[in-house]
């Protein structure tokens, strides 16, 4: 491709065009007429990185979804812009959600731009202080739960069940229909869908998004192939690998800390209609992942998000992975939403800045230079 043409649906155009939000951007693709408010902050459009790090350790052509780039950090504001316009729509003043806190941080964010209240149920002592910081910013109603998330979720769905709030987490199908996006984009960019789309699973919204992304392009001839959808839950919190509800999920990789899965069904339906994988990775692979990708591609991503790079190691060992096969990676979420995991060492100690005294000889020394001659 031409250096001086670039894809449509990203946001790196040298030229002046603005990016204008995926609902505007994809209108003719999702469920927005001229009734519908566009609640946007300007989501999508996420930039896909080639990871040269990752091709050499695989053999693999590496692309990288890097979905920390939205708006407040994560994936789910591609879902939350459609759900919270459909909500405006359809005459809400209040909106509800459980979080493990990607969804809380979304949804007060765009709950405070349409001018609606906010209400998140948490899991008590279960959601880091970055998530929990931004909920709080967007001035939502903040609830923790003496539970873990499948508690709140059951909550909110009677909530939303009686009462005159709008559940928008994923099990609300406009949520899984803004989040299909991203395949647009990744086909937009690649020219067609890769081989293989390896991604984190917690409440699988995400993986029956893609998929369903990739079938519609497949569908309407945007591209020739559907690529193997590759999911991965942490060890502590694998329901899908296990076949059955964990029922006290435990995993440091908390986005995905969820043992019972709202897409469930539907996240079945992606896995056999993409000839698709579901895998378990330990704790102490998800950082290991985290560290590579951050000190090797330069894409800080929390905990939960580096699963898709741990996958896609364990898999190529395995010899799964074809060599020279196109794959993309959705990492889902910023680093400093989860950031107290990149200040600890592999051994479990603490990274600390070394302190050295106001000395140009002494520091060069530590940094191993030697002086120039003048």
């Amino acid at each position: 491709m031409p250096e001086d043409v670039v894809p449509a649906g990203t946001n790196q155009s040298p030229m002046s065009r603005q990016w204008r939000g995926l609902l505007r951007e994809y209108a003719d693709r999702l469920n927005i007429t001229e009734a519908t408010p566009i609640v946007t902050l300007g989501e999508g459009g996420t930039p896909l990185i080639a990871a040269p790090a990752l091709s050499a350790r695989t053999g693999a052509n590496v692309f990288v979804k890097y979905e920390g780039m939205n708006p407040t950090g994560s994936f789910k504001d591609r879902g939350m812009t459609m759900a919270i316009s459909k909500a405006v729509e359809h005459g809400a003043k209040a909106v509800i959600c459980a979080s493990t806190g990607n969804t809380s941080a979304s949804a007060a964010a765009y709950a405070a731009h349409a001018g609606i209240t906010s209400v998140v149920l948490i899991p008590a002592g279960k959601i880091s202080m970055g998530k929990l910081s931004q909920a709080v910013a967007h001035n939502a109603e903040i609830l923790q739960v003496e539970g873990n998330f499948d508690d709140c979720l059951e909550i909110a769905r009677e909530l939303a069940a009686y009462y005159p709030v709008h559940l928008v987490n994923s099990v609300n199908p406009d949520r899984i229909a803004g989040q299909k996006t991203a395949a647009f984009e990744v086909i937009e960019v690649l020219g067609d869908a890769p081989d293989f789309h390896f991604i984190p699973v917690g409440n699988a919204g995400n993986y029956t998004a893609y998929y369903r992304g990739y079938s519609e392009d497949l569908a309407r001839g945007a591209s020739t192939k559907l690529p193997r959808m590759f999911g991965f839950q942490a060890e502590g919190s694998a329901p899908l690998v296990r076949g059955e509800v964990v029922k006290n999920p435990e995993t440091i990789a908390s986005a995905i800390r969820i043992g019972n899965p709202a897409s469930w069904n539907f996240a079945i339906e992606a896995h056999a209609g993409s000839n698709g994988y579901f895998g378990a990775i330990s704790d102490a692979n998800i950082l290991e992942a985290q560290r590579i990708l951050s000190a090797e591609v330069g894409i800080f991503v929390e905990p939960a998000s580096a699963i898709s790079v741990a996958g896609l190691l364990e898999r190529s060992a395995a010899g799964e992975v074809p060599k020279g096969s196109k794959v993309v990676l959705t990492v889902t979420g910023h680093g400093l939403k989860d950031p107290q995991w990149a200040l600890r060492r592999a051994d479990g100690t603490d990274v600390s800045p070394r302190l050295v005294p106001i000395d140009i000889t002494e520091i060069a020394g530590i940094l191993g230079l030697q002086k120039v001659a003048e």
